[in-house]
């Protein structure tokens, strides 16, 4: 995923960003939107369009390479957009963000009148301030940038604050959050991005990553089971046999989501450990999906299985 998606999403979902970051009071009725200029195959990425024509419309551009043509490219938009939309506001403003000062183009000519006016309002993201102080919608624009040796505790606090502050739509912050973190560390799962952030396993098991693995894994192993189920209540030739083949796929699926989910955290299972896994009674299969969530290891799996047998 590119910053620029990141920041996509961040001003998509929380468009009240821009104006922490001028610091004003947030407008009511601005719509963020993706403009396409198609007379020249322009497009510029974030417009604030105002509720009204009396209103400002602001340009937003998040600028992480160095590019010695921006502003020619950026004003050129810029002046399209007013040339084709003027009746849909009364003023414009331009924002640009940059990760730090060492990104901007050396050169404004012959642009310098507008680089240094009023109408251009540059931000330099490592000159924000500590994320404690921040706003948390700016506090999340600066974790882009952060070395990686700080993102997880900033990120933690992030996510703490998402916990105890009032904040508007919770669950689409912390899900930036993960999404910026996930971005930083390829490496990790999303289970193990939400550890990191504090997550509790009932809080875990509240979010919407993991009722849309959980319900995924369930549904295809509740169709691999009943499928098998079917199958050997066929083999019999009578209706009770298909009633009893039914139910025994449906518990044989229960045991293929505890499978498929101990896969995905730890990779191919010993053939042991599966069989172990498959001899199990539904309420103990039941007891083990709540269990794993909180496993770190293979090992901690089978000393559940000692304590349960």
């Amino acid at each position: 995923m590119r910053r620029d998606s990141l920041f996509y999403q961040l001003f998509a979902q929380l468009p009240q960003t821009l104006f922490d970051l001028l610091g004003i009071d947030t407008p009511q009725g601005y719509r963020f939107d993706s403009v396409e200029l198609k007379q020249t195959a322009f497009r510029i990425d974030g417009v604030f369009v105002p509720p009204d024509p009396s209103g400002t419309v602001y340009f937003c551009e998040v600028q992480f390479q160095r590019d010695t043509t921006f502003y020619e490219r950026f004003f050129a938009e810029i002046f399209l957009y007013l040339r084709l939309y003027r009746h849909t506001f009364s003023h414009w403003q331009a924002v640009v963000i940059y990760p730090h000062r060492q990104v901007e183009q050396v050169s404004f000519e012959p642009y310098e009148v507008l680089v240094n006016s009023h109408r251009l309002r540059r931000v330099y993201l490592n000159e924000l301030g500590s994320p404690e102080a921040l706003p948390l919608s700016l506090a999340l624009m600066q974790l882009t940038v952060l070395p990686e040796a700080e993102m997880p505790t900033a990120a933690r606090l992030l996510a703490e604050r998402t916990r105890t502050e009032a904040v508007p739509r919770p669950e689409v912050i912390m899900e930036l959050i993960t999404t910026i973190v996930l971005y930083k560390f390829t490496e990790l799962s999303r289970e193990e991005v939400l550890r990191m952030l504090g997550f509790t396993t009932e809080e875990l098991k509240r979010t919407r990553f993991y009722r849309d693995v959980y319900a995924e894994a369930r549904e295809e192993g509740l169709q691999e089971g009943r499928a098998q189920g079917l199958e050997e209540g066929r083999q019999e030739g009578r209706q009770e046999g298909l009633q009893q083949g039914l139910q025994q796929g449906l518990q044989q699926g229960e045991t293929l989501v505890v499978l498929r989910q101990l896969r995905r955290r730890f990779g191919e299972l010993p053939a042991g450990l599966e069989e172990r896994i498959r001899q199990l009674s539904p309420p103990q299969i039941e007891a083990l999906a709540e269990a794993l969530l909180d496993f770190t290891a293979l090992e901690e799996v089978f000393a559940w299985l000692e304590r349960s047998s």
